[in-house]
This record gives structure tokens, sequence and C-alpha cells, in this order.
């Protein structure tokens, strides 16, 4: 497994705390522009939420990156179509199929109520991997090596102290409790299930909320800077 330090964390606990104060995902993704703002002054940041896959920022710092990070925060969040286009490469990849380009990209983020967007928000939550000094990954365990799981079918726990239950309901005996650990469907993903079978990597077995999981290859944004510009190279979903 590449070895990666454990730095401040950029939008982390503050979407954490959000979250458990039910807070709406707008204001989540308002109060994550601000920490942008603040730290592309140099503002420091607490420390991430433990785990062995806790988002974590390896980006803040790099040449022009928290710039287009305060850029990309606050496209997101007034979903500005041409504010992203603006932040996307000519030649964005989009998927697996041949789906690439600005005009596609404009096309998606056009739909009515498209998906996209809170993929997009979604992403700014899970931290940033930095690629050399003109690379960046998003989320940042997307970067990292993953053992003990099928990166196909691996899922990873997103938050602290999430129960691993005994059945599949809300009030089920807690086997113990996974912060940012990555787990494996039992018997397969169960769309529109609201817990998923899952077995961790030592081989312990129970039952996840599914809104707490992750596909460990759902969205991720690659971006590359080339003569001072930061652009989103690839922002694909799958494999």
């Amino acid at each position: 497994m590449r070895a990666a330090p454990i730095v401040p964390a950029l939008l982390l606990a503050l979407a954490l705390a959000a979250c458990g104060e039910g807070r709406a995902p707008s204001e989540e993704l308002r109060d994550a522009t601000e920490r942008l703002v603040q730290e592309a002054a140099g503002a420091a940041t607490p420390p991430p939420a433990g785990g062995p896959y806790a988002p974590r920022d390896e980006c803040a710092g790099l040449p022009g990156g928290d710039a287009f990070r305060r850029d990309l925060a606050r496209a997101v969040e007034a979903r500005d179509v041409d504010a992203m286009l603006a932040l996307a490469a000519p030649d964005i990849k989009l998927d697996f199929g041949g789906g690439a380009g600005a005009e596609q990209l404009r096309k998606r983020l056009e739909q009515p109520e498209s998906p996209l967007w809170q993929e997009l928000a979604a992403l700014l939550r899970l931290g940033c991997a930095a690629q050399g000094q003109a690379g960046m990954t998003i989320p940042w365990y997307f970067a990292q090596s993953i053992d003990g799981v099928d990166p196909m079918t691996g899922m990873i726990v997103t938050g602290k102290g999430v129960p691993l239950r005994m059945a599949a309901a809300p009030d089920a005996e807690p086997v113990r409790a996974l912060s940012w650990n990555v787990v494996e469907p039992v018997g397969g993903y169960v769309p529109d299930a609201p817990f998923q079978h899952v077995a961790t990597v030592d081989g312990a077995r129970g039952y996840v909320a599914t809104n707490r999981l992750r596909s460990l290859i759902d969205y991720r944004l690659i971006a590359s800077s080339r003569d001072g510009k930061w652009s989103i190279t690839s922002l694909v979903a799958g494999d």
C-alpha cells in the first residue's frame, strides 16, 4: 500500500459535523466552500476523523490547487454550468463508453435534476490525493492501494462509528462499529435495500445501512495542472 501522510482534511470534519446535526446538503456545501476559501489563505484545519480510509487532504498547497478547488466548490454550490466548463479540459473523459468533451459535460449538467451535481457535491467531502505537484485525485481513497476486497465490488464505510449490525434493522444489536473501513457485500449488492449484508476484511459479517456505503469505483475526479492552469481531465464512475 502506498504510504500516505496523515495531514489535515479540507472538508471532512465540517461535513461530518453537519451531517450529525441534520443539516441540508446545500448548507454543508456552502460551509465547505467557505472552508476552501480559508484553506486557500492558509488557515489551519482539524485532523480527519479516524479510520484507515478517512478522507485526507494531500492537495493543500499545490501550486494553484487551492484556488482551483475553491472555484470548483463554488461552481458546484451554485450549480453553475459555465463555471464548471471553465474548469474542465476540452477533452474531459466522462465514461468508459466514449463519452467525453466539454459539450457532453454541458449536456449532462443541464439535464433536469441532473444527478451529476449531487455526485460532485459528495466528492468534495472525500478528501484529495496529490499526484506530484501537478495532479490531484478526488476522493483521496481512490489513489490508495486498498487490500482485502475486490476493488470492483468493495465498498467504503463513509463515517466514523457506523454500526455493523446483526440483522438488517436499525435497532438490531451492533456487532461492532466501523470507521472508514472497507467491506464487501455478501451475496452481492442489493439495490434499494436499506441495509447491505457485508463482510469486513477480518471476516466479521453483519449489516450496514446502505446510505453509509460507497462503491470504491464510484465517481472520482482527476485534475492536472499544465502551464499553471488546473483542469478536470476525468470525471467518471465504474471501470
